[in-house]
């Protein structure tokens, strides 16, 4: 049975990030993957992804989001490799059902720099908005988007690179702990490890009861479509949200000529590993939705489908972060509960599991994100086979 400084199961954007972050610094370190990383079955394919700063609830996510470009800007640097596209990320909203004033006010606590916009000042800068006299935004300019798979690819290449062990296709069946030890066991397997990180994304429900969180995998849809104008392509138009009657929506602009990508934050089915993940165009809602708010707040964009994919999100009750050591194991440190809006952080949140299982302190405070704060928490079993 071999053993390592640290076993991770689950080798997506934060286990792979984690990975990476531990093999640096000489920790022996084997990553477990179901698939191989990068891979369509998580929340990390379907390139891109947005990344901004100026963020609502916690106070912790601004700091967190600016310690995630930092290390993104890094990776870049050491991969020599384009990953983060800073195209300026527009917030719209409605403000009949939102404001932005507390990001506004909180994002300038920390030094990120915002600007808030009427109506008539949207149109006139991007020309191919249409939204009604009401609406107003928060324009990020030094926000933007990650390439997402290749973020992953990056991470996998310089943890290996360090000495890290990757074993893909490979699920775990079994992990039995004790005091300062863990046994992951596979279907060929066993290894030993003197501490464990789970980040076992849309697939944690597979590790019950050993430990049980309460995350929900749901199914999402996103659509890239063709533009009739050039207001949209990349360069010109910047990543944004959209929070509406109709929904909340985020989306990137025309890259390449692949077309305007847009997804629905909000709804989506409940999914379970295992069960089929329906393809795009299953329901009608799959690109109704899509199509509909395209229509009527960018109708320039709302031309032909050119792709639509899925994609799962892990959900917490309350869609925030749970980041924590297992409620038994103070050597086992979990994460998951991202609920569609982790990946920005996935550079910072490697960085805070990495400090966490060596047991050193993280600059964040991830108080916020401690898994007792759901009182219906059942307590998990301390091994399952």
């Amino acid at each position: 049975m071999k053993s390592y400084d640290v076993i991770i199961v689950g080798a997506g954007s934060m286990g792979m990030s984690a990975g990476y972050y531990l093999a640096r610094r000489g920790v022996r370190t084997l990553l477990i993957d179901a698939f191989d990383p990068p891979h369509r079955e998580g929340s990390h394919h379907g390139e891109p992804r947005l990344i901004r700063h100026a963020y609502s609830g916690h106070a912790v996510y601004t700091g967190m989001a600016i310690r995630a470009h930092e290390l993104w800007n890094e990776l870049e640097e050491r991969m020599e490799r384009k990953l983060l596209i800073q195209s300026g990320v527009l917030n719209i909203t409605d403000t009949q059902i939102n404001s932005f004033d507390e990001r506004i006010a909180e994002a300038a606590k920390q030094g990120v720099h915002t600007e808030k916009l009427n109506a008539d000042d949207i149109r006139k800068r991007w020309k191919g908005l249409e939204l009604p006299n009401h609406f107003e935004a928060m324009y990020e300019p030094a926000a933007g988007y990650l390439c997402s798979e290749a973020c992953v690819d990056s991470y996998k290449a310089l943890a290996l690179a360090h000495g890290a062990e990757l074993l893909p296709h490979t699920a775990v069946c079994g992990i039995t702990a004790r005091r300062g030890s863990v046994v992951v066991h596979t279907r060929t397997a066993k290894f030993h490890g003197a501490k464990l990180i789970l980040t076992a994304g849309a697939w944690f429900s597979t590790l019950a009861p050993f430990i049980s969180l309460p995350v929900r995998a749901v199914r999402k849809t996103v659509g890239w479509f063709e533009t009739g104008s050039s207001d949209f392509h990349a360069g010109k138009f910047p990543g944004f949200t959209l929070h509406t009657q109709e929904g909340g929506y985020y989306g990137f602009p025309d890259i390449g000529g692949a077309g305007l990508k847009i997804g629905r934050h909000d709804t989506g089915l409940e999914w379970k590993p295992g069960e089929p993940l329906l393809p795009f165009g299953s329901l009608n809602e799959d690109e109704g939705d899509l199509r509909g708010v395209l229509g009527k707040y960018m109708p320039a964009a709302a031309g032909r489908l050119s792709k639509g994919t899925v994609c799962k999100y892990e959900m917490s009750p309350d869609e925030d972060f749970i980041i924590d050591r297992h409620p038994h194991y103070p050597h086992i440190v979990v994460a998951g509960g991202f609920s569609g809006h982790g990946f920005k952080f996935s550079s910072v949140v490697g960085e805070i599991c990495s400090q966490l299982v060596l047991d050193e302190a993280s600059q964040h405070d991830i108080r916020p994100f401690a898994l007792s704060r759901f009182a219906q928490q059942a307590s998990p079993a301390p091994s399952f086979a």
